[in-house]
């Protein structure tokens, strides 16, 4: 596992200084013919620029809820092979930089997710699959919590040219969902 996470830092850190990273948004997504259909339909709905105001339920994450603004630069890099978000806001909810790192792989016919955080104890991790449920982005991820393994869901939402949400929430145990976190997006 710690093979993987430096082959995935290493892969970030070469996408970070290709020449295709210092291009706009608007021509990454073009300048990527060799992107596959899956990673193409992914860049299409959450390439760019984009403001964002995060919303924190009260939970026992964040007792007494919590907001963040920020923004995020989101892009092709490798070829068209990985999209790479840049996180960055704060806010009463604390100071939150960080990367996503999403691909396709074609063999398991999945969306796979990396992320870093700061603040972490292990800010660098697999985080589970992805796949698209109709127009909904769906991150599907354990983790644990309390010495106990706990089902977490990060769905993008109302995805359109302009705007997009992020609802990261946690199984209750029972099946249903609470959401913990969202975040709107709004196109820079």
């Amino acid at each position: 596992m710690r093979s993987l996470h430096l082959l995935l830092a290493l892969i970030v850190c070469v996408g970070l200084v290709s020449p295709v990273a210092f291009t706009r948004p608007q021509e990454k997504a073009a300048a990527e013919p060799s992107a596959s259909p899956e990673m193409n339909k992914l860049a299409k709905a959450l390439a760019g620029d984009w403001n964002t105001e995060e919303q924190m339920e009260r939970s026992s994450f964040f007792p007494n809820g919590g907001s963040r603004r920020g923004h995020t630069h989101v892009r092709l890099i490798a070829g068209g092979t990985t999209l790479i978000d840049e996180v960055h806001s704060d806010g009463s909810a604390g100071k939150l930089d960080g990367v996503l790192v999403m691909w396709w792989d074609s063999v398991g016919r999945t969306y796979r997710f990396f992320t870093c955080f700061n603040g972490a104890g292990d800010p660098c991790k697999a985080r589970g699959t992805a796949h698209w449920e109709g127009n909904i982005f769906v991150n599907d991820y354990e983790e644990n919590v309390d010495g106990k393994t706990a089902k977490f869901r990060d769905s993008f939402v109302q995805i359109t040219p302009v705007s997009h949400s992020l609802v990261a929430a946690i199984d209750n145990g029972d099946g249903t969902m609470k959401t913990l976190i969202t975040t709107r997006s709004t196109r820079r």
